[in-house]
């Protein structure tokens, strides 16, 4: 269905489709829209000045219908974001709009003050967004090119940096991190409860086995009570290149893993990277506590390791 915007009387609702900023579900809205015959936008957020609630590279995406899902702020210019993007779509050309500082909105004002530039992109084909939606699929990095002279969409397989290069920009999107963890014990259960909830995959492990899908985004949580079970488990994680590695237990108890390990002839270099005692704080005793614990340091640890790795 193709909506007739010459009608003056048509004038389509803006409305959230549903509420995420996860790419996946951004450009699988994107998909089923165009899939479905409805002319789409794809907004990028590609300037920041003074400061915004998201990072360079954002996503919004808008159907000619008025639904739109993703966030280029903190929830304050959506809708008029999804407005641009309907009237770029009636027109069938991209077009550049800032909001908050710099911007001719005064009656839209950011609250932090700053100001945001963002592109819009009519989609002219579904390749692009089908592209980016089988590289994070199969855990693979990819960025989408955009060139707003020539009003192109491309994607190109491989590492990069967010931002402009030359005329065009570049959108990295990264595997999210995955959790796999060993352990029988009600910790294993929390955490994977929570991670799951949190939207992010959970790989059980044990018996020295690492899953063929572990890669350097994933987190390894080792949440043994006895540092001899976990032994062949640890030795296996550290041969991988996941960006964390940690264990359950007491500083006394990784004194005992460090001996461990140095008899099994581990470098140093290795054994520092595991993370011990386990999570951003305690020492917690309840298996919730130390659900929550882990999954704030994972989550930390890894939108380190996404800034360093670039």
């Amino acid at each position: 269905m193709t909506l007739d915007f010459s009608s003056s009387r048509f004038q389509p609702e803006l409305r959230a489709a549903f509420p995420t900023d996860r790419p996946e579900e951004i450009f699988g809205f994107l998909q089923t829209e165009m899939k479905s015959g409805r002319r789409c936008a794809l907004v990028t957020l590609v300037e920041i000045i003074d400061g915004g609630a998201r990072a360079l590279g954002t996503h919004m995406g808008v159907s000619e219908d008025g639904r739109y899902c993703g966030f280029v702020s903190g929830g304050c210019i959506e809708t008029a974001v999804a407005r641009e993007a309907i009237m770029a779509i009636s027109e069938g050309a991209d077009r550049e709009c800032q909001f908050g500082k710099g911007s001719p909105y005064f009656d839209i004002v950011l609250p932090c003050g700053g100001g945001l530039r963002l592109n819009i992109h009519v989609l002219r084909e579904t390749a692009p967004i089908d592209a980016i939606l089988t590289a994070i699929a199969d855990r693979k990095t990819a960025s989408l090119i955009y060139n707003p002279d020539r009003q192109v969409l491309s994607v190109h397989e491989g590492d990069a940096s967010t931002g402009w290069d030359g005329d065009v920009f570049v959108s990295v999107q990264r595997p999210e991190p995955q959790f796999l963890i060993s352990g029988r014990g009600v910790e294993s259960i929390a955490l994977a409860a929570m991670a799951s909830a949190a939207g992010f995959r959970v790989l059980q492990a044990d018996n020295g086995r690492i899953d063929a899908t572990t890669d350097r985004e994933t987190a390894v949580v080792l949440l043994h009570h006895d540092v001899d079970t976990e032994l062949l488990m640890l030795k296996a994680a550290l041969d991988t290149d996941a960006f964390y590695i940690g264990c359950l237990g007491s500083r006394r108890t990784h004194a005992k893993r460090i001996e461990l390990l140095e008899n099994e002839g581990i470098s140093s270099g290795q054994i520092a990277r595991i993370h011990a005692p386990i999570g951003i704080f305690g020492p917690a005793r309840v298996a919730r506590s130390i659900a929550v614990s882990v999954l704030a340091e994972v989550i930390s640890k890894f939108d380190l390791w996404k800034r360093n790795s670039v």
